[in-house]
């Protein structure tokens, strides 16, 4: 499995490119069997969320940055066994209580994870930012559909604003094309700040759009690939595929194939 991972994922790390999973995607199993499904995918990095039931063992546990030692023990245990690197997690809550943050970093330390992605309030971001340089670990802002806090790109680049470059921002471009903006010209707007990505492409440009593999719907996900490559962003993508919840590997399986060759035409 490991040398079948390494090579199709080879062209887009030449890239700085890192496809992994947003566990959300199969969030009606538990968190084993994300981890599962995501090396049976070839794989190699997922980005688990708060909230997910562990296992089937352990029911009664869900991912958390207030997991017990224990089970952080089983959780690392899992993934090194299936070869796939825990990077990302999110979305969590952030607020401007320095304790309660510790809390967050000191999971993220403890699991080897780069990257939290929140949607922080405004007045926690220095404190953020602060300890995003004594942790040496990410703060990705994710945007949700209009009216949530991030939803459009400036917000996230004028919060990003006289911060360091590890808070930046957690670009997902199916929810911009929710929201009615064209993630094109997001991404262009947050050139310098894009930290990972919940990458989508989805069936219509706005409202109720659900999404499809990619290539195949309105989000123009080769013209998003081209520019990242243009700007020389370094990043994990995360799939997070919310449709067809309990018989979407096969449509992801799309995703992935189809990531794979445009990165290898833009190597």
């Amino acid at each position: 499995m490991a040398k079948k991972q390494a090579a199709r994922g080879a062209a887009a790390e030449k890239l700085g490119w890192r496809l992994g999973m947003q566990a959300y995607t199969f969030n009606r199993y538990t968190f084993f069997e994300a981890v599962d499904k995501t090396a049976s995918l070839g794989m190699r990095y997922i980005e688990a969320y708060p909230g997910q039931v562990v296992s089937k063992q352990h029911s009664e546990v869900k991912i958390s940055h207030e997991m017990p030692a224990a089970v952080r023990k089983v959780v690392k245990a899992k993934l090194k066994s299936k070869g796939v690197k825990l990077v990302n997690y999110g979305v969590v809550r952030l607020r401007k209580d320095e304790a309660a943050c510790r809390t967050v970093f000191d999971f993220a330390k403890a699991m080897g994870i780069e990257t939290i992605v929140s949607e922080p309030t405004r007045p926690a971001l220095r404190l953020l930012d602060r300890l995003c340089k004594e942790y040496k670990i990410n703060i990705a802002i994710h945007n949700h559909p209009r009216p949530s806090r991030y939803w459009s790109p400036k917000i996230v680049r004028n919060a990003c604003a006289g911060l360091s470059r590890r808070v930046g921002s957690c670009a997902d471009s199916g929810h911009w094309m929710r929201s009615g903006l064209d993630p094109l010209k997001a991404l262009k707007m947050l050139k310098g700040r894009i930290v990972s990505l919940h990458m989508k492409d989805l069936n219509e440009a706005a409202g109720d759009a659900h999404d499809v593999p990619w290539g195949t719907g309105k989000g123009e996900v080769r013209a998003l690939l081209e520019e990242l490559r243009r700007q020389r962003v370094r990043a994990v993508f995360s799939i997070e595929y919310e449709h067809n919840w309990l018989h979407s590997v096969p449509d992801i399986r799309k995703c992935v194939k189809y990531f794979d060759k445009v990165a290898a035409e833009l190597v």
